[in-house]
């Protein structure tokens, strides 16, 4: 590795996705690019030059050739046209002899502009052709006196005029026998005529290659340009990549499955500790590498050949450069390379040494710590912040009697509790450790009469540890000392009562006991009169009540035939609802009845007030249905009370009852909660007729209802609210009535709610 050439990094980079180190021939080409990047633009520029010098001498030559060619042509026409005019007679006029003239010539040499002028000797023009009016009408206006063709004639061959208009001209003159002349002309500017058109021509030609050339080399050099950046990109990204690697102590894997060689990254070789010496190391080398407990490469490859696993995520041991054995994770993917049709299994291998020590030293921690939470006297048990069981010991199974298969790490702990034995008894204890936050003690004694002191204490992460020590003999012998303490007490009454004269004690005695026999007679006469007057009333009245309802439901229904008559329908819908009207006032005395007497036993437990409110609609739902009043809440979700269930039900049906009897048609209920120091209150608001505020005083006592012109209207015992108000005493609470005529009324209800201690249970 360390003789790697700089220039082939690049090259190893690709091989991670399955492709071969370039070639050197390659290798020079790449050494080679940055000249070639500069010769290119140079030699296409060299190669426009010569282009338009080589065209620019083309034009050049062909101007010279078109000039000589048409003085060529000219010098011809004048000859055939001297030949043609000596057979012609003297006595023939001008335009005869023009005439003849022209016809002798070929067509094609009197095109572009060429004239032919006749004159006389005095040379003045008599013919033309083509027949044109001239500005000169003699040949000396034309090319000048003195000038040589006027002077020389033939001699003087053809040359280039300027003619009276300032138009270059080639011209020759021609002496037709003693009096005639011929003058054959041609502006310059024609005779050019073919060779512009194959300039412009050329031109054309030049300029689309020299476009087309400068687009190519402006794509090359854009190519380039983008090529370079790419290199630098690429460059960039390989750096980074070595970085990244080399920093997360991890290599790449490039494993050639049919050719049987693997290519490993810079930083694989540096993760080991060996040198690089070819590209490729063989199958053999690398299976010799890894430790034989681990696994080898065969068995690896031969699953991948079989169809067996295309993805690998294998720990195993390999030696490094100094015999140290390096753990590492390797994870692979078998791949397809699209060139060679061969199978790659590419991936990364990453140094997990350090977590493999570090989770055998965690987990030799793990077993001392068990091993000493095993061998303390107590029972143990952990919970984490989700209530979930982390450690345990053997004295904490026993002591709740719970199978092995429930105490799962992970259980919740509802779900371990519920397959313990049950408590009989549970005292909270007050002592230092009260202070500290989280922290609790407390007695409980098991169904077999053992009794355990519990301590329980908040761990930084939110669980709680719970150490249970068994107490039953100190609990014993503390009921003995209590057993010693009542004889002791006894004996010192008994000594004190010895002190007072017999007679005066028995006399007193007597007295007492008569008095206490008489009052205690007539308390229990008067309290079975009244439980049998209410029994009785009960029995007497709810037995026909319920044989009129069941009748009158019966006829209504037509059970067993029509009645004959609609009206008699309405009739037993009027006994049925008067009916069940009474028995629901009856049902009301006796509640009333029994919260008076101090029979009602409230079973309190923590309750979510939601619940209870949905219930407590679905029973008021249908006559609020009927006056199309709207029922909504708004309650909070944490709103938890200490309360009987059933009694708070019957607190909200009661005051939601009221609520929607005297509340008019499309009026609205609405149930909320809120907070308040150590107490929730449940607030339920209509939108009803509103009581005058000096009747408020006497709503909530037994019977009582607001006699207003409004109120006669409605049906009702009046005990609801009275009800409501006692049995919000007996939680310990409250009730109160806010109301505005016409505008609605609010009956506020408060109850207290849990403390923070019995929360935490209840969320146990």
């Amino acid at each position: 590795m360390a003789g790697a050439d700089a220039a082939c990094v690049p090259a190893r980079a690709g091989t991670i996705l399955g492709v071969t180190r370039a070639f050197p021939s390659a290798l020079h080409l790449k050494r080679a690019e940055p000249w070639l990047r500069l010769a290119v633009p140079g030699l296409l520029g060299v190669f426009l030059i010569t282009l338009a010098a080589s065209a620019w001498f083309q034009i050049a030559n062909s101007h010279s050739a078109a000039v000589e060619e048409a003085v060529a042509e000219i010098d011809l026409i004048a000859a055939l046209a001297a030949a043609t005019a000596r057979e012609v007679v003297e006595e023939a006029t001008p335009a005869t002899t023009l005439n003849r003239i022209v016809s002798a010539v070929p067509p094609a040499l009197l095109l572009n502009g060429r004239t032919l002028l006749l004159a006389d000797r005095s040379g003045a023009i008599t013919a033309s052709h083509p027949s044109r009016n001239h500005e000169t009408k003699s040949l000396p206006e034309l090319v000048g006196a003195g000038h040589p063709l006027t002077i020389y004639a033939d001699r003087a061959g053809v040359m280039q005029i300027t003619a009276p208009g300032g138009e270059d001209v080639l011209a020759t003159i021609r002496q037709l026998g003693p009096s005639r002349q011929l003058a054959v002309l041609q502006p310059v500017s024609q005779a050019l005529a073919p060779w512009r058109s194959r300039t412009v021509g050329q031109v054309t030609l030049l300029a689309a290659a020299a476009l087309v050339i400068l687009g190519l080399s402006a794509a090359y050099l854009l190519q380039a340009s983008r090529a370079r950046a790419a290199d630098d990109t690429c460059e960039k990204v390989r750096r980074r990549i070595d970085a990244a690697l080399g920093r997360g102590r991890c290599g790449l894997w490039d494993w050639d499955i049919a050719r049987g060689r693997i290519y490993w990254s810079d930083s694989m070789y540096e993760l080991l500790g060996y040198e690089r010496r070819e590209e490729f190391l063989s199958f053999g080398e690398v299976n010799a590498l890894v430790h034989g407990e681990d696994g080898d490469l065969y068995s690896l490859a031969d699953r991948l050949a079989a169809s067996q696993t295309t993805v690998v995520d294998h720990e195993f041991r390999i030696r490094s450069a100094t015999g140290d054995w390096v753990w590492l994770r390797a994870r692979a993917e078998l791949m397809r390379d699209e060139d060679d049709a061969g199978q790659h299994l590419i991936g990364i291998a990453v140094d997990i040494t350090e977590q493999r020590s570090l989770a055998e030293s965690t987990a030799r921690a793990d077993a001392r710590l068990r091993d000493a939470i095993e061998a303390i006297s107590e029972a143990f048990v952990l919970w984490d912040a989700d209530n979930r069981l982390v450690l345990y010991n053997s004295k904490f199974q026993h002591l709740h009697d719970l199978p092995p298969e429930y105490l799962a790490v992970g259980k919740t702990y509802t779900e371990v509790m519920e397959k313990s034995r049950p408590c009989v008894v549970r005292q909270e204890l007050v002592s230092e450790a009260r202070g500290e936050s989280g922290a609790r003690t407390f007695e409980a004694q098991l169904a077999d009469g053992r009794w355990l002191q519990i301590n329980e204490r908040r761990t930084k992460d939110g669980g709680y540890v719970s150490v249970g020590t068994d107490i039953t003999a100190l609990k014993r012998h503390e009921e003995q000392l209590r057993q010693s303490e009542r004889q002791l007490i006894a004996t010192v009454e008994d000594l004190k009562r010895s002190r007072q004269t017999l007679e005066l004690q028995t006399q007193q005695l007597a007295d007492l006991a008569e008095r206490y026999l008489d009052q205690k007679a007539q308390a229990e006469s008067a309290s079975q009169a009244k439980s049998e007057f209410l029994a009785n009333m009960s029995h007497e009245l709810r037995t026909p009540l319920n044989a009129i309802i069941g009748f009158a439901e019966v006829m209504e229904s037509g059970m067993f035939g029509a009645l004959g008559c609609d009206k008699y329908r309405e009739y037993c819908r009027d006994i049925r609802e008067s009916g069940q009207y009474l028995l629901s006032v009856i049902n009301d005395i006796l509640d009333m009845s029994r919260i008076e007497a101090g029979r009602v036993r409230l079973l309190k437990t923590p309750i979510r007030i939601a619940p209870v409110v949905t219930s407590a609609f679905r029973l008021v739902g249908e006559s609020a249905r009927s006056k199309h009043i709207e029922l909504t809440t708004a309650l909070h979700a944490d709103a938890i009370v200490s309360a009987d269930e059933r009694a708070l039900q019957q607190i909200l049906v009661n005051l939601i009852d009221n609520a929607v009897k005297f509340t008019p048609r499309g009026g609205r209920v609405t149930v909320r909660t809120r907070s308040a120091g150590g107490a929730v209150n449940i607030f339920v608001e209509d939108t009803g007729i509103g009581i005058p505020k000096e009747a408020i005083a006497k709503l909530g006592r037994p019977f009582e209802q607001v006699d207003t012109h409004f109120s006669r209207s409605y049906e009702g015992s009046g005990l609801g609210l009275a009800i409501a108000r006692s049995l919000s005493e007996l939680h310990g609470g409250g009730l109160r009535i806010r109301s505005q005529p016409g505008l609605g009324t609010i009956v506020l209800v408060s109850l207290p709610r849990l403390s923070a201690g019995e929360a935490r249970d209840t969320v146990h």
